[in-house]
């Protein structure tokens, strides 16, 4: 059988994080009461005039300088022409002769190495509607919420050959934009969106293959399994003598396979003209010198500091970067006075342990990094033990509740009155005197049951050095 390699690049689209829409007033809010947030502008009316939101332009200008790409500082919009339910004007403002930025790149972790990713532009462009199918009445509605939300276009080159170089791509552009607060990148709410374009050729060829378009992509997991299953449709139909169409396809996640929706577009197909309502948009070397000047630390820059400064090992340094809302509740629990290291181990362990358990993001944690830093307190300063700060912090993880008055309120805090601990070593051992002459007599590891014994009756409230040194010094009397 032929040897084939994939060929892999992506049409990634970001909407904005700005309040309001590229070329109207009208709020981008997520999850409003359908076509509420729509005027005579997203809605497409004869005679309104679009005007350009400068924040779109600030956030395209911003990722593309965190993408390493060079700046078209005079760029236009175009009209892209076609005929849809959820595109009210029957064109699409977009930008294909002059985007905003051209030429750059991103490096992604390939075996002991990087590999560069290039991308060819990033362009500015408004998002369509949505169609809703309604299964019930056998009807498709159409919501204008989403029309004129602001977006760019990340279009890389055909650089990526697996499934696992495309994932780690997405989560670099998926950090790089959280970071700079371009856009929140829920892929589930589609303010995240990747259209995958794939070909196979046989390896040594020079040639690229036919390549298909897959749509319909709203989670890493979907795109991985979408990109192995058309790169085995289209080695399959070669095998077979057949031809590879160009045509956009729908995943379908459910039924682990892709079926053809319409051919393929080309530029030409539509139309493109420079859009006569919108000026050219002019980026002055001032504009750029300070959205330089104000670009934030990214992961990369911060993984390796946390590693430097806070002594962490790399896979928990990776873990509390990978998403900027943890990043910052890690830094703001160290500056609350919490030990680096420590608050870490909070961070990466029991908060993803009740995120995972819960099926939350990190963007919904509800806690304070002042409570964390207080419960780490409470167990340095040997009020609580670490059994009893998990149950603690379950308390804090989903309610945010003071850890101090927690711990009063229901009596969690550690034994620390030596008659009562001498006491119930002492029930202990009279209950247990086989246990406690074999320990008297210099077999320690019935240590471990007494010590469990002992915990046991005093239900979890005791230091367990104490208790240690307790059961030695009673049995050697």
């Amino acid at each position: 059988m032929k040897q084939y390699e994939t060929v892999i690049g992506l049409e990634v689209h970001v909407e904005l994080a700005t309040k309001t829409k590229i070329f109207c007033g009208c709020k981008t809010d997520f999850g409003a009461a359908p076509n509420t947030h729509v005027c005579p502008v997203c809605t497409g009316m004869p005679g309104a005039l679009p005007v350009l939101n400068r924040k779109v332009a600030e956030l395209a200008l911003r990722a593309g300088l965190a993408l390493n790409c060079r700046i078209n500082q005079i760029c236009k919009f175009d009209r892209k022409n076609y005929f849809y339910p959820d595109n009210p004007q029957n064109y699409q403002i977009s930008q294909l002769y002059l985007p905003i930025c051209h030429d750059g790149y991103v490096e992604i972790p390939a075996g002991e190495g990087k590999k560069r990713i290039g991308i060819h532009e990033i362009h500015m462009e408004e998002d369509a509607g949505k169609l809703v199918h309604d299964d019930w009445s056998d009807s498709t509605l159409v919501d204008y919420n989403r029309s004129g939300v602001p977006l760019i276009e990340i279009v890389s080159e055909p650089d990526m050959r697996t499934a696992d170089e495309v994932i780690a791509y997405l989560e670099k552009l998926q950090a790089a934009m959280q970071y700079l607060g371009v856009s929140d990148c829920r892929l589930q709410e589609g303010s995240m969106r990747a259209d995958v374009n794939l070909s196979v050729r046989e390896i040594g060829n020079p040639q690229y293959g036919t390549r298909t378009e897959m749509k319909n992509l709203n989670s890493f997991k979907a795109i991985a399994h979408a990109i192995e299953g058309e790169r085995e449709r289209q080695i399959e139909l070669l095998e077979e003598g057949q031809k590879v169409v160009q045509e956009t396809r729908r995943w379908d996640e459910n039924k682990e396979a892709s079926h053809a929706m319409r051919s393929k577009e080309d530029a030409k197909d539509y139309r493109y003209f420079p859009d006569p309502d919108l000026p050219p948009v002019y980026i002055s070397d001032e504009w750029i010198a300070r959205v330089r000047a104000e670009q934030p630390e990214l992961k990369e820059e911060k993984e390796a500091r946390y590693q430097e400064e806070y002594g962490l090992n790399g896979y928990d340094a990776g873990l509390l970067t990978n998403e900027r809302a943890l990043a910052e509740l890690f830094e703001a629990t160290i500056a609350a006075g919490a030990p680096p290291k420590k608050a870490a181990n909070w961070l990466t362990g029991e908060t993803q342990r009740l995120l995972k358990e819960q099926e939350q993001e990190v963007s919904t944690i509800r806690f304070s990094a002042a409570h964390l830093a207080a419960l780490i307190e409470l167990v340095e300063q040997g009020v609580i033990q670490s059994q009893t700060a998990k149950e603690v912090f379950a308390a804090v993880f989903s309610d945010d509740v003071d850890p101090e008055e927690y711990v009063r309120a229901h009596g969690l805090g550690i034994e620390n009155d030596e008659s009562a601990l001498e006491k119930a070593v002492q029930g202990i051992l009279l209950a247990n005197p086989k246990a406690a002459g074999e320990l008297k007599e210099g077999k320690e590891k019935v240590m471990g049951f007494l010590m469990g014994q002992t915990m046991r009756a005093l239900k979890g409230k005791a230091n367990p050095e104490k208790v240690r040194e307790m059961i030695w010094s009673l049995v050697k009397e």
